[in-house]
């Protein structure tokens, strides 16, 4: 087992490359076993989650392989299988794309239940709905997901809450069905459009991306597509945050401004002085900055998975700052290492108070899920001392590289050995 290292109290400086987005990669990479072409899947962050799903379209008779570091070419030309059972399948949330995809050709999947971090109870519900709105036969049992369908029918589809992964998903099922869908109420993330960017590079019919109603005329089929995924908004995101509370002046590159301008305008109100370019954000902090109150949103608004992050910044500002979770139930999990740290939390159902102190000082702590785990790096860099942080593999399913990029701007950061 590996454990990341901190000694914390280091300024950091310089640049930071972003690499493509975790959460537009894990569905557009199912998303291209429709196509029966070759695919080439441009920009793709090098983690584990990308790893899962190469290894799980392999087993399902699809051909994956690196072109280099960040380029995967997938051929699903030819037998899938479309029953995907196997323990890559339960490691990672978004093998659920795997439904929809698989749907939509093939009309017919066998889907285990997935995986990945656990901070609540995150339903697949509304996905369901949506496939059966579609004219699917929808069957849960032993764990595992079991859809067919003679054929899919466009429906139109209200979403009960705003989903990023329902509204993808049944956009991948209703790309292939007979008539136009229309999904109300739709996720605007920008994975999601660029889910929907992939699709119609493909041959799909997808209008209203990035709204709040998407329409779909469903096509026969679709074809091969080369196609370059967008920037990480939540690594950027993470970076940003982190120069922020360590202090220092650093440069984050390969993004999207405005897929920032959530938390741009947060650090800003907090003392943080923020620089836009147009394909970078500089980021100069003092390190000394005022609390702030937060409300998770889905898009535009502050993203629940930059929250875990932020409520570690809080933690070393100045006053009283307040935390409302308003996606998941239960994000605050990772609360408890943060107090190993010094940090002054209390929490009552979605709303975390953060009485800010000095500083914090190291520990040992865990991370408790993706977000969880990069929050303790961002405190541990500002905090006195040693922090240790184990359970990485959680970080290493989100970050590509995270030690070597914070190493380059400063930081004094290591992966070790446990034993």
């Amino acid at each position: 087992m590996e454990k990341l290292v901190i000694t914390g109290g280091k300024r950091l400086n310089g640049d930071v490359f972003i690499s493509g987005a975790k959460n537009a990669a894990v569905a557009i990479i199912p998303a291209a076993i429709m196509s029966g072409g070759v695919c080439i899947i441009e920009n793709l962050p090098n983690i584990e989650d990308v790893a899962s799903l190469r290894s799980t379209l392999n087993k399902m008779g699809a051909v994956c392989e690196y072109v280099d570091k960040h380029t995967l070419k997938i051929d699903s030309s030819g037998n899938i299988n479309t029953s995907a059972v196997f323990e890559e399948v339960r490691k990672i949330r978004a093998s659920y794309y795997l439904l929809g995809a698989l749907l939509g050709k093939y009309k017919k999947a066998e889907v285990a239940m997935p995986g990945g971090c656990n901070f609540g109870t995150r339903p697949i519900d509304l996905h369901l709905k949506g496939f059966k709105l579609l004219g699917a036969k929808v069957n849960v049992s032993n764990g595992i997901v079991t859809l067919s369908a003679e054929h899919l029918k466009g429906a139109q589809i209200y979403m009960d809450q705003v989903s990023v992964g329902a509204t993808i998903n049944i956009m991948l099922a209703a790309s292939m069905a007979e008539g136009t869908t229309i999904i109300e109420n739709a996720a605007k993330e920008p994975h999601v459009v660029d889910t929907a960017n992939f699709l119609n590079m493909m041959g799909a019919n997808i209008k209203g991306a990035g709204t709040d109603i998407i329409r779909i005329r469903g096509v026969k089929e679709l074809h091969g597509a080369e196609y370059t995924i967008i920037p990480d908004q939540i690594e950027a995101g993470t970076y940003m945050i982190a120069a922020a509370m360590a202090g220092g002046d650093v440069t984050v590159r390969n993004i999207i401004p405005k897929h920032m301008d959530s938390l741009t305008a947060k650090l800003a109100e907090m003392g943080v002085e923020i620089e836009k370019n147009d394909d970078s954000i500089r980021v100069i902090s003092s390190g000394q900055l005022e609390g702030a109150n937060i409300k998770t949103m889905s898009y535009p608004g502050f993203p629940t998975d930059l929250q875990p992050q932020m409520t570690a910044l809080l933690s070393g500002c100045h006053g009283i700052s307040v935390v409302t979770e308003n996606v998941w139930d239960n994000r605050y999990q990772y609360v408890d290492e943060l107090r190993q740290l010094g940090a002054r939390i209390t929490v009552e159902s979605r709303v975390a108070m953060i009485q800010g102190v000095e500083r914090l000082k190291g520990a040992k702590v865990s991370a408790t899920d993706l977000r969880a785990g990069a929050a303790m790096v961002v405190a541990g860099l500002s905090a006195e001392g040693v922090t240790e942080i184990d359970n990485i593999k959680y970080i290493d399913r989100g970050y590509e590289d995270i030690e070597e990029k914070l190493s380059n701007i400063g930081a004094d950061i290591k992966r070790v050995n446990e034993d």
